[in-house]
């Protein structure tokens, strides 16, 4: 079973011709490529999968799937 992680967007900057961005999953900071998700900024919160974005989630959102994860 694969896992999508909800995470928070904290800068958005180009590497070697691609979107990409540091996210914030509970204190743990990863890089994510968002070429697939071109319209995130900055505070967006995002669900992640394997480096790259999936989606955008509003906050209620993103707290819900954090509770079911029993990370928050």
């Amino acid at each position: 079973m694969c896992l999508a992680v909800p995470g928070q967007v904290r800068d958005v900057r180009e590497d070697a011709g691609l979107r990409v961005a540091s996210v914030d999953f509970g204190g743990v900071r990863r890089e994510v490529c968002l070429e697939t998700l071109p319209q995130a900024r900055a505070g967006d919160w995002i669900l992640v999968h394997a480096g790259f974005a999936l989606q955008c989630l509003d906050e209620a959102a993103a707290a819900e799937l954090l509770a079911w994860y029993g990370e928050s």
